[in-house]
């Protein structure tokens, strides 16, 4: 395998140290995945820098000045501490004609609203919530016709289920007043509405540009989390809660008992939603499947979190590419993008 050099770009507060040791789980939770990128790829043979970038952009054109990288490696959600802003990063790294991982500017920017998203996704008759959108600065007057409660109210724009709990779920029109208010004090964003979906959490990887590989259906299995009373959604807690996840049996793994016309028939859609979208390099698709078999379109990640222990990874370990493949795989996508000279941008 050819040495490469490779820039890896991510938040300052993730550079992660050259051992794990002595740290504890949540504190390791919080770099996992810089640090199994890193170091992987430091087995792997390649000559690896790391680099935090958040503020500005000068850090990012020196190390490719002076580094000059085969590829970026770009583990970067945010820029200027604004999720909406990670497509700048692609479209800079473009500019600069330096190959680089994951989604394209373009693919990103359709996958981060939820209401475009699930429109173009409707469009291909796919099944998607209900939603309604309220700006900010807007309070909510009357619930649209549309929506019938209950429904889970969410940032637009955020992810990683910034600002969700079991508060998100709403089944008054004050409460859904409440939660709207609420959204846009937390994330400084417009809130989105949408049908709560009963049923289960699955979670479908998608690798390449133009030919794709679809990776086993997976599901967020909830343990005994809330109680009886509780719904089972990944809220923030689930989702980042170490201690929690163990407490409550949350865990991972491939999604059992499903029909293998409805694991087709979701396999299909994750394709389908992520051409829709135009998305490339590796992608993660969110669905809730209703109890008669009907997947719900929920959204989707591109260059979702791929820790060694998180479900992209583990779902490509199931299907056969272990991790330093899917690193490589993730590399040589980047790359041949590049050499094709192909920019959806």
């Amino acid at each position: 395998m050819r040495r490469l050099r490779i820039l890896v770009l991510m938040h300052p507060d993730f550079l992660p140290p050259d051992s794990s040791e002595g740290y504890t789980a949540q504190e390791i939770n919080n770099w996992k995945t810089e640090y199994d990128v890193v170091s992987t790829l430091r087995a792997a043979g390649h000559d690896v820098r790391a680099l935090g970038a958040q503020e500005e952009i000068k850090p990012v054109r020196e190390a490719i000045e002076q580094f000059k990288p085969h590829v970026v490696f770009t583990l970067l959600e945010e820029f200027h501490n604004n999720v909406a802003y990670d497509q700048h990063i692609a479209s800079y790294l473009e500019l600069m004609k330096v190959p680089y991982t994951g989604c394209n500017p373009r693919g990103l920017i359709l996958a981060r609203g939820k209401d475009l998203s699930k429109t173009l996704v409707h469009h291909r008759r796919i099944a998607v919530p209900a939603f309604a959108v309220f700006p900010m600065r807007r309070k909510v007057i009357k619930r649209p016709k549309h929506l019938a409660l209950p429904l889970i109210v969410k940032s637009l724009n955020m992810d990683g289920s910034a600002g969700i709990s079991q508060a998100s779920i709403v089944d008054t029109d004050e409460k859904l007043a409440e939660r709207v208010a609420f959204i846009h004090d937390r994330s400084e964003t417009a809130a989105i509405a949408e049908q709560f979906i009963e049923g289960r959490e699955l979670y479908v990887g998608v690798i390449g540009n133009n030919r794709l590989r679809v990776l086993p259906v997976w599901e967020l299995k909830f343990g005994s989390m809330g109680g009886r009373r509780s719904r089972h959604i990944a809220t923030e807690k689930a989702k980042h809660d170490t201690d929690y996840q163990e407490k409550v049996g949350i865990v991972d793994g491939p999604a059992k008992d499903l029909s293998p016309e409805v694991t087709a028939r979701i396999q299909r859609a994750a394709k389908r939603i992520y051409r829709a979208l135009g998305l490339d390099g590796y992608a993660r698709i969110d669905f809730r499947l209703t109890a008669d078999g009907t997947p719900y379109f929920i959204e989707a990640n591109p260059n979702p979190e791929i820790a060694k222990s998180q479900e992209f990874a583990t779902a490509a370990q199931h299907a056969g590419l272990e991790y330093p493949d899917l690193l490589q795989r993730i590399l040589t996508l980047g790359i041949s993008r590049a050499k094709a000279g192909v920019s959806l941008g």
